[in-house]
């Protein structure tokens, strides 16, 4: 009898471990789970539900990686984030080091591609964050709340077109946007804290959030969320609008998102693509 599929969950903060789990065991009966957690990050109810556990800090990769095959795991997927204090707080053990010191710039896309690489040297293939959770993300059109109006829509594509120049520069995948204007550019200091000034500079009139994916996007490590978090400071900011990029956002949480986006009055739209790349409503 062949063993069972095992995959290891590298898992940060949040809700997508958790959603990750239920999942991937709903759709692949007899998978075997194994997770690397990490200390103030992974939330305790996820590392209970799967089969075998590690915690460690951040930038143990050495560790993470003999955890992983010690369990038998050929594949691994990244779900939740790492808080930007942890990882200036980083403690990289010699594999880190070595990983540290040959990637030319040290932003996230190079860190974690450069994890990705050493997974793949010891037999370890990095899925895409959205690995069985291809449902949750929503095709174009209205998704929840109301729906938009013609002014609306119009933000919405022109918020699409700046998002997508700033992800490309790797400056943020996300802006908030009032009536053909940028309010506000998420940078390092995360999502929320660009809601918040968006929605103060635009003092809670006609004021959209826009997310989404960078161009050629690395979906093994870097996936667009939204959940219940994002709607409740959208509403306590005065954001009453959310873009998000069609079929490459992931919505999670979905009932408790539709429950507070019909609540709180926050229309939740899907921007795709046309095959010939334009916007499409």
């Amino acid at each position: 009898m062949a063993d069972p599929r095992t995959i290891g969950i590298i898992a940060g903060n949040g809700a997508y471990p958790m959603i990750f789990i239920e999942a991937a065991r709903r759709k692949c009966p007899g998978i075997r789970l194994v997770m690397a957690a990490f200390e103030n990050e992974t939330r305790d109810e996820a590392a209970k539900a799967v089969d075998a556990v590690d915690w460690m800090r951040v930038g143990q990769l050495g560790k993470l990686i003999k955890f992983f095959r010690k369990q038998g795991a050929t594949e691994a997927i990244m779900v939740g984030q790492i808080a930007p204090k942890n990882l200036f707080d980083l403690r990289p053990d010699l594999r880190t080091l070595k990983l540290l010191a040959r990637v030319p710039e040290r932003n996230a896309e190079s860190l974690f591609g450069g994890i990705a690489e050493e997974l793949g040297k010891d037999g370890i293939t990095l899925l895409p964050a959205t690995t069985f959770l291809e449902d949750l993300l929503p095709g174009p059109g209205h998704v929840f709340g109301p729906r938009f109006k013609d002014r609306q829509l119009h933000d919405a594509e022109f918020g699409f077109t700046i998002a997508k120049e700033t992800s490309r520069l790797d400056i943020g995948q996300t802006i908030v946007v009032r009536h053909g204007t940028v309010l506000a550019v998420e940078a390092f200091e995360g999502t929320n804290a660009c809601i918040r000034r968006g929605g103060e500079l635009g003092r809670g009139k006609n004021v959209m959030l826009v997310k989404v994916s960078k161009p050629n996007q690395d979906f093994r490590f870097d996936v667009p969320v939204i959940g219940p978090d994002t709607i409740r400071t959208c509403a306590e900011s005065g954001v009453g609008a959310i873009s998000i990029e069609a079929g490459r956002t992931l919505l999670l949480e979905a009932d408790e998102v539709k429950r507070l986006c019909e609540e709180k009055g926050i229309g939740l739209h899907a921007v795709g693509l046309t095959p010939e790349g334009d916007e499409a409503r």
